[in-house]
């Protein structure tokens, strides 16, 4: 089984235009719904095997605090340049590319990227809030078998999700 977690960041801030859209902080509401997405998870007791992120402010300060939660290790969150702003077919090749001996990733990015995946993995996904989670569980041996594998399980999860 492989298990993947699609991480929408948290909400960025808007309010100083003369940063570049890489650098955008999170706004108070963002700095509110990470932790608490964060305490959700690790409530179900995710665990992630690795963690990559966007290398934009705003993706990685979700990454950071969520993995907090998770007891994951800050300095193992890995950066990918691939995954601003990112395409599909980038973050599959990604995903493919993984080491079998992961059993369950998180990428934390953007939309729209990140939905459209969602999206093609399970048709129930049509959209990610920000700071969703979605969790895809494969059955499947190898990532480069993700995508055409059975899906076993699918959730979503986010914010406002009651």
């Amino acid at each position: 089984m492989k298990t993947l977690f699609l991480v929408r960041h948290a909400k960025s801030s808007r309010d100083d235009t003369t940063l570049p859209d890489k650098d955008r902080p999170l706004n108070d509401r963002g700095k509110r719904d990470a932790p608490r997405m964060g305490d959700r998870l690790a409530k179900r007791h995710v665990k992630a095997d690795l963690i990559l992120s966007s290398p934009a402010n705003r993706a990685l300060t979700t990454a950071q605090i969520i993995a907090k939660k998770l007891d994951y290790k800050l300095k193992d969150i890995v950066v990918n340049d691939r995954l601003y702003p990112g395409a599909v077919d980038d973050l599959l090749n990604i995903i493919h590319k993984l080491g079998d001996k992961l059993d369950r990733v998180m990428l934390v990015g953007h939309n729209p990227v990140l939905a459209e995946l969602a999206h093609r993995l399970s048709s129930e996904i049509t959209d990610l809030p920000t700071c969703a989670a979605a969790e895809f569980t494969f059955n499947a041996k190898s990532w480069p078998d993700v995508g055409n594998a059975t899906l076993a399980t699918v959730s979503l999860d986010y914010p406002k999700k009651s």
